[in-house]
């Protein structure tokens, strides 16, 4: 028996129980929305972005612009391999049923590392955006966009698609306003986009040499990371074979213009050299117009960072989810993580996200930037090595959206993304390497001699019709107790 389950056998009725489904609600324009706040433009232009500009200067612009281009071809892959593979899993269940078992669980790991890491991040960031109305210690103010967050995440999909896409809508504004006045006030012309000059402490300019733009390349990924959320809804959108390639590369269009069209303009209006490095980019707007401008800006901010966090809650208690139907853990914890909810969300598996996030607030977590940079071009090879497997086997005639150029694409990926992580720096490298080690151990100790009852990596039912019905309640380990693990067992043997 080998460690890979191929679609077909997670679709078999002989492998046990049909897996509890999440229901199909949302279309593409829902999907965009929901996706689209979980890229958050405004708060990544304004949290993320300035640490780019103090180590980059000029060349931010350029830098997202090919982390953006390289993105391109990740959104290729995540299009075959979600309409393939749709799921609520997202990245591990693609990677399992096409690499294997263990390749599948250290994407697991990895996604929930950056999942559960950079809402807490980015919602202390509130703080500082609202700063010109009320003054808030910042992990105050990130623990009470956690919660919100969390509440608003037990909701229905679709009305969550709605009250995040007003909030999306105030933080384009923003960054429409930041990009105009930037081109306004230009201090420097388009030159100076291809010029890599940074500013030093002391005075004086620096030059930004090309591998220090590989290596600020992990962070532009995470830039525009968020597009792969459309992949863990792929469960909820209406007809995924359509709507999930649709989504995934809308939205990264889309992200990428509100993005970089703002950093292009920062870079040629700031005031300076100084100034542009600094990254104080609300000062930058207050000083292009007046106070009342910036804080508009600032709020529309602020509520972008809230919007990050309900769409970023939304997603990674979907992770779970997926993992306990999928009997990542022991049994109670899987019969508890796939309750689903009075509005069909999975409640237990929300506040498992929400809670430890509002806590999370309270720790340090300067760090946790470069680990999650690690984190994600990890996450992009290990996708992009499956992607070579999907046109193989039993995988060759199924019916799903295919890129152009594979395998090429994935091939040059691969390639590239490994060369990425060896520029990282060495403590980011040790500390995502140590995490990933201890959960290769429990991969051999637990759930590699339960191989019969445990990762079972299920893939729902697909109906192009989009009126998939609701699973109810699972009895033991959430999906039909003793007797599902008897027909798992069975299933697993025939194949």
């Amino acid at each position: 028996m080998t460690d890979t389950i191929s679609a077909p056998q997670a679709l078999a009725p002989a492998t046990g129980p049909i897996p509890q489904k999440l229901k199909r609600s949302i279309g593409v324009v829902g999907g965009t929305l929901l996706t689209l706040s979980c890229v958050t433009p405004a708060s990544t232009l304004f949290v993320v972005v300035p640490d780019l500009f103090s180590s980059l200067g000029t060349w931010t612009a350029l830098t997202i612009a090919i982390g953006s281009l390289l993105c391109v071809g990740v959104a290729f892959c995540y299009s075959e391999l979600g309409t393939l593979i749709p799921s609520a899993g997202g990245e591990y269940a693609m990677v399992s049923t096409l690499a294997g078992r263990l390749a599948g669980w250290l994407v697991f790991v990895l996604s929930l590392l950056v999942v559960m890491i950079v809402p807490p991040v980015i919602a202390m960031g509130t703080a500082d955006y609202l700063s010109p109305v009320v003054d808030i210690p910042a992990p105050v103010a990130g623990g009470a966009v956690m919660l919100l967050a969390t509440l608003a995440g037990l909701l229905d999909l679709r009305a969550n698609a709605w009250i995040t896409g007003v909030f999306l809508v105030l933080e384009v504004v923003a960054a429409a306003l930041v990009a105009v006045l930037g081109f306004a006030h230009g201090e420097r012309g388009a030159g100076a986009l291809v010029q890599g000059s940074v500013a030093v402490e002391g005075g004086g300019t620096s030059t930004v040499t090309a591998m220090m733009v590989v290596s600020g390349l992990a962070i532009a990924l995470f830039i525009t990371q968020g597009f792969s959320t459309a992949v863990y809804l792929s469960e909820e959108l209406e007809k995924p074979r359509r709507n999930v390639p649709r989504t995934v590369l809308a939205t990264l269009a889309i992200s990428t213009a509100v993005i970089l069209v703002p950093v292009i303009a920062i870079t040629m209006g700031a005031p300076d050299l100084d100034a542009l490095t600094a990254g104080n980019l609300g000062g930058m707007v207050t000083a292009w117009s007046n106070s009342a401008v910036g804080t508009f800006v600032s709020l529309c901010v602020a509520l972008a960072i809230v919007n990050a966090g309900i769409v970023m809650v939304i997603q990674n208690s979907r992770v779970l989810f997926a993992s306990a139907r999928d009997k990542a853990w022991p049994a109670p914890v899987n019969r508890a993580l796939s309750k689903l909810g009075r509005f069909g969300s999975p409640w237990v598996a929300t506040l498992l996200v929400g809670v430890p996030g509002a806590a999370m607030c309270f720790v340090n977590l300067d760090t946790l930037y470069g680990v999650t940079g690690v984190s994600v071009t990890g996450m992009y090879l290990l996708v992009a090595v499956a992607t070579l497997f999907s046109r193989s086997g039993a995988h060759r005639g199924t019916s799903a959206w295919r890129m152009p150029l594979w395998p090429a694409v994935p091939v040059v990926l691969i390639v590239v993304l490994a060369y990425i992580l060896t520029q990282q720096e060495t403590q980011y490298l040790l500390w995502t390497g140590g995490i990933t080690a201890v959960a290769t151990l429990y991969w051999a100790l637990y759930l590699r001699p339960r191989r019969d009852t445990r990762w079972l990596v299920s893939i729902p039912e697909d109906s192009e019709d989009g009126e998939d019905g609701e699973g109810g309640e699972g009895g033991e380990d959430g999906e039909g107790g003793e007797d599902a693990e008897k027909g798992e067992k069975a299933g697993n043997a025939a194949a």
